[in-house]
């Protein structure tokens, strides 16, 4: 039982010695890898806000500075733990290509996702929009309060929030309306065919030019958009800037059928052709 016990004793003694030997050789190596680990972060973290200084003094856009400064970091990041896992003696090789492995197979299950990516990263670089700007896209309108990575925020006009996938946003048409700093509104009325056109024509032109926010350059205009059996069309034209559209629009309906109603001029209702 004695010898047993000696036995026991000597191997666990000759195990702690070759785990300090082991220690002791391998230290080095940990140290410098740790060393190496340190400086590197700090270096990262500072090389990181002198990028994105030399971004706000380039007066870069917002989102694409953060989205390059973001990918920088990582990438140091990466190309660190790379440096840190090789100094402390591990075959490298093998690893990259399991972690090429994984890649290859996280892409496979999220092909949407790197769609996604990809049209956030087209969004960004060839700048379609920007934060702020009112745009129709994807059958919806509104101001774009956020460009993300993988999706767009959209603000409605009653306050809704809607994400739009950047992946089908960059394949799909976009109508900015903020890339111009004017916007010209296209409002109908169906009038009587009784109606003496020329005198509608100047109760509108009337209505549109004492308007204050309608611009005098470029003119309004009023035509005869279409001839429908029951009714003559009228395609009234005010020109307005972009924040002042949905007043003027609203404006200039209401005070030309208020106008009309003064000289008797009767409104004809939309109607659609029932035999279609």
């Amino acid at each position: 039982m004695e010898k047993k016990e000696l036995h026991y004793i000597k191997s666990f003694a000759e195990y702690v010695d070759q785990f300090i030997k082991m220690l002791i050789d391998y230290s080095p190596k940990l140290i410098t890898a740790v060393i190496i680990l340190f400086i590197g972060l700090y270096a990262i973290r500072l090389i990181n806000r002198l990028v994105r200084k030399i971004m706000v003094k380039r007066e870069l856009d917002l989102t694409l500075s953060n989205f390059l400064a973001d990918s920088l970091l990582w990438a140091m990041r990466f190309l660190l733990f790379i440096t840190f896992i090789s100094k402390l003696g591990i075959e490298t090789s093998s690893f990259v290509a399991i972690l090429g492995a994984i890649g290859l197979a996280v892409g496979l299950s999220l092909q949407g996702s790197l769609s996604n990516l990809a049209g956030g990263v087209l969004i960004i670089l060839f700048k379609p929009f920007k934060v702020g700007d009112s745009i129709e896209a994807q059958n919806v309108a509104g101001t774009v309060s956020e460009i993300q990575i993988f999706v767009t925020k959209l603000v409605t006009g009653n306050n809704q929030t809607i994400f739009i996938p950047n992946g089908i946003l960059s394949n799909g048409v976009i109508t900015n309306f903020s890339l111009g700093k004017n916007r010209r509104a296209n409002l109908l009325f169906n009038v009587s065919y009784d109606t003496n056109i020329k005198t509608a024509k100047e109760i509108v032109m009337k209505v549109m030019e004492s308007h204050p926010k309608v611009l005098k350059t470029p003119e309004p205009a009023v035509v005869v958009n279409l001839l429908t059996d029951s009714a003559i069309q009228l395609a009234i034209r005010p020109w307005s800037k972009n924040a002042d559209f949905t007043e003027v629009s609203s404006d200039v309906l209401e005070q030309t059928k208020q106008a009309f109603d003064d000289a008797g001029i009767a409104i004809q209702p939309f109607t659609k052709d029932s035999s279609k």
